[in-house]
């Protein structure tokens, strides 16, 4: 580990290939870059401290890069033990970057790292899955009236924040950036349906083609998921709690079993869900020999791996992919009901912990919103001081320039409105 007063990072060394990654990353975020050639020019952020827990890969270094070129000064740690890409941690840490992270974190760096960012005193939060807010929430409160607000960037985190609100806990407002249509309906579709099955495939090199696949949740990211796999030839079953979706899953032509039913049938198990133990030892021990279960979910709790780890032995098998054996190897040998369950990625989030995470083209837009997120939350700093904590969205204005900065970087033009047919939405009285 190589370490100074503003990083702690694997190996420095690794600089190199992380700044040719990151160029990779910014030749593929066109929107991203026009966002960031406009805070070059008015540094709107001038003067402001940007804390981040986010996925450290070199699609968030571009981001980094476009908030210091709006005039923040920026501090980052992972979101994630496993989702770090140490050479792009290096690269930060090369330019000057306040950076603390590493893949394979143990629990104690995580929030040891997490500590950093708030000793930083940031007067925005940028999160994925709620723990910087968290941790300043239950541990640092006194730093709370300095902070402008926070932006958060998944499904999860989401989830989490408006459980603070429900409970009065929240005391500043938050971003969720996650609800751009920019984000959620481009990300978490696009983005999780290929990153999930790459990080499977570079886990296990299986053939998706014929095989049954059971994806637990069918919110965006299990809609790509779904997407993804059928795409490969797998015959998807898909498992949910939520009427509507379920609906909607068996009307997108998908077979919608119960888990309990699911869980004797498929081959390969892929959770997308943000809950946890969705997948318990019960169901596990229905599973056939050599089913293969990954989670995409932000956080390791959606498999239950604690309770798997009791009942079975387990053996490592590759980098990323672990055999864990309910029953003893001589009843597997003969055949007597033992089976083998194969873990990819440890039950982390499988596309970061496994692959790279989503393709550069996807975060293009995820993190023009975490961008202009926190431009909002600067210059709207007098109207939501004094509110308190909430959860608030974007204007759906800067959802729409985000999708024509995309559209540009894709050279894809479109037509507009003529006066005429803005009179006509605009109006009533034009019938039959």
């Amino acid at each position: 580990m190589d370490s100074s007063t503003t990083y702690e990072v694997k190996d420095v060394k690794l600089a190199d290939q992380g700044l040719k990654n990151i160029e990779l990353a910014e030749a593929r975020m066109g929107a991203l870059l026009e966002i960031r050639k406009r805070f070059a020019e008015e540094r709107p952020l001038k003067d402001v401290r940007v804390g981040m827990a986010l996925h450290v890969t070199k699609e968030t270094a571009v981001l980094v890069r476009t908030l210091i070129a709006g005039g923040a000064d920026v501090a980052i740690t992972g979101c994630n033990p496993l989702s770090t890409q140490d050479d792009v941690a290096a690269a930060l840490a090369q330019e000057g970057v306040k950076v603390w992270a590493y893949k394979g974190e143990t629990n104690e760096d995580y929030y040891r790292y997490l500590t950093n960012i708030i000793a930083f005193q940031p007067h925005v939060t940028i999160d994925d899955g709620c723990d910087l807010v968290s941790e300043i929430h239950k541990k640092h409160a006194a730093l709370i009236p300095s902070i402008i607000g926070g932006c958060e960037e998944t499904t999860t985190g989401i989830i989490r924040l408006h459980a603070m609100v429900r409970d009065k806990a929240l005391k500043y407002p938050v971003v969720a950036v996650n609800d751009n249509k920019t984000k959620h309906l481009l990300d978490n579709y696009y983005g999780t349906g290929q990153s999930t099955l790459d990080g499977i495939l570079r886990a296990s090199n299986i053939l998706f083609a014929g095989k049954s696949v059971v994806v637990c949740g069918y919110g965006s990211c299990g809609k790509g998921v779904a997407l993804k796999a059928k795409g490969l030839g797998a015959n998807v079953i898909v498992t949910e709690v939520d009427a509507f979706r379920a609906l909607q899953a068996a009307l997108d032509g998908f077979r919608v079993l119960k888990l309990d039913e699911a869980a004797t049938i498929g081959d390969v198990f892929i959770t997308v869900t943000g809950n946890k133990n969705v997948i318990d030892l019960h169901h596990m021990k229905l599973m056939k020999d050599g089913a293969l279960l990954a989670n995409s979910g932000h956080f390791d709790a959606e498999i239950n791996i604690a309770a798997l780890a009791k009942a079975a032995t387990m053996r490592k098998m590759r980098p990323y992919l672990d055999e864990y054996t309910l029953g003893s190897q001589k009843d597997l040998k003969d055949g007597k009901g033992a089976r083998r369950l194969y873990v990819a990625g440890e039950g982390r989030l499988v596309n970061l912990a496994a692959a790279e995470g989503h393709p550069s083209e996807v975060m293009s837009t995820s993190f023009c919103g975490q961008a202009l997120a926190v431009e909002h939350l600067v210059k709207n700093k007098a109207s939501l001081q004094g509110k308190g904590g909430q959860v608030i969205q974007l204007p759906p204005a800067i959802d729409d320039e985000i999708a024509r900065l995309q559209l540009t970087a894709m050279g894809v033009a479109i037509d507009e409105l003529t006066p005429e047919q803005k009179k006509y939405q605009s109006s009533w009285e034009e019938g039959t």
